[in-house]
């Protein structure tokens, strides 16, 4: 389907909207009052926070997305295989070990991503079976969550629990411009790479032997595409915590709509990536007993029945 990426961009821009004017008659009375102050909560809270959702939600889909077109596999995706918990370990380490500020957590969680990645690789191999796939991330990520407690036991700082669970949570919150400012070049940057391998993905599809003699450079594109999502995922699990099951369930959206085809798959991946996270933003508003639900709770409440009944179509 050859206008989905525009049907998509045209469902994102009105979410964007209303994501910005959220609450209107609130905006509007603050505005009446003290026009500054409405104009700050605008740009330095809502444009953040609006921003981040359409940047890292399509990080995540279209990271799902190239994973899934890479290892062959309907059930890879970066919070499945270890890559976000990674992210998260690599965070909490900078962040509360070396001290670091917006731009160390930020390293630290591409840093963690990449290791994550790297990792399963190695124990599965490129064109591992679902059943070793699954194992080797839950192995990571097992490894990667007790490290995490571990840090969390030895950090210096009594607060330290409840600061890193809030942000293990998954939130967008409260987010800032150079919050923004940092995770946004970044994400930009990787996505452009990994879809700029579309191409490469639709013949890798035939198998190695047929990509090559394609001229695809298999172990070339293997790298590019750890990398790019490593550090995609790694720059948003470090400025938004672990939003889980994006990276899983779009792709599988999107797929049909584009016969099947991994590299087709890449761009509306993306673009349905951020419609869903800024939709989802959007509902965890709505207070639950007078507190707002966490971004990455409401995403694995969606995302793991779906996980589950492709646990057992598959078998």
């Amino acid at each position: 389907m050859t206008r989905l990426p525009a049907v998509l961009a045209l469902a994102l821009l009105p979410l964007v909207l209303a994501s910005l004017c959220w609450d209107p008659a609130m905006l509007g009375a603050v505005a009446q009052r003290d026009p500054g102050l409405a104009r700050t909560i605008l740009l330095e809270l809502r444009l953040p926070r609006t921003a981040l959702a359409v940047l890292i939600g399509g990080a995540l889909g279209l990271g799902g997305a190239a994973m899934q077109g890479l290892l062959r596999n309907a059930l890879a995706s970066p919070d499945v295989l270890g890559p976000s918990t990674g992210a998260s370990l690599g965070a909490v380490f900078a962040g509360y070990f070396l001290g670091g500020g917006v731009l160390a957590v930020a390293a630290g969680g591409i840093t963690g991503a990449l290791l994550a990645l790297a990792l399963l690789l190695a124990l599965a191999g490129p064109a591992a079976g679902t059943a070793t796939l699954v194992l080797a991330g839950v192995a990571i990520s097992a490894l990667a969550g007790a490290l995490v407690n571990l840090a969390l036991s030895l950090a210096p700082s009594p607060y330290a629990l409840y600061d890193v669970m809030f942000w293990l949570l998954g939130s967008l919150a409260d987010r800032s411009l150079p919050q923004l400012a940092i995770a946004g070049p970044i994400v930009l940057v990787a996505g452009a790479v990994l879809l700029r391998q579309a191409r490469a993905l639709d013949s890798l599809a035939l198998g190695e032997d047929v990509a090559e003699t394609l001229g695809v450079d298999v172990a070339r594109l293997r790298w590019t595409v750890v990398i790019a999502t490593g550090v995609m995922v790694g720059a948003g699990v470090a400025v938004a915590g672990s939003i889980g099951f994006v990276g899983l369930v779009v792709p599988h959206l999107v797929r049909p709509l584009v016969g099947n085809r991994p590299g087709a798959t890449l761009l509306p991946a993306m673009l349905a990536g951020a419609v869903l996270l800024v939709a989802a933003d959007m509902a965890v508003r709505v207070p639950v007993n007078g507190q707002e639900l966490k971004l990455g709770v409401l995403t694995a409440l969606l995302g793991a029945p779906f996980f589950i009944w492709l646990v057992v179509k598959g078998r």
